[in-house]
């Protein structure tokens, strides 16, 4: 996956902490825990895309392969059940979460319930 927006980024374990933990501390950071053969995370990711562009770099988006080297360790730490799972981070901790693909006002409305952004 390559995105145009630099407010998408990939991110692996051994990046993990530093792209999405420490990021976290800046502005909220948007999780995408996701696999290249689940059917709703290919539905997901163009609605993230679209709600990370119209945030303009008030909120990132990390997505994350997990069928990519040690990626699954990042879903077993996270407790991720399914996929695609995304979460929520700010200052470092998880502030919410949801798994499967939702609608983008569901997702609007996860966000603004944390950030008024």
């Amino acid at each position: 996956m390559k995105a145009s927006n630099p407010n998408i980024f990939e991110t692996h374990y051994e990046t993990f902490e530093k792209d999405v933990i420490q990021q976290s501390f800046k502005k909220p950071v948007l999780l995408d825990l996701w696999a290249d053969w689940c059917s709703p995370c290919l539905m997901l990711a163009p609605v993230l895309q679209q709600i990370i562009t119209e945030y303009d770099g008030a909120l990132l988006l990390a997505k994350i392969e997990v069928d990519e080297g040690e990626n699954m360790k990042i879903a077993g730490h996270n407790n991720v059940r399914g996929f695609p799972t995304v979460i929520l981070y700010q200052n470092g901790e998880e502030k919410a979460r949801f798994s499967g693909a939702k609608p983008k006002h569901f997702i609007n409305e996860m966000i603004q319930e944390y950030f008024d952004l």
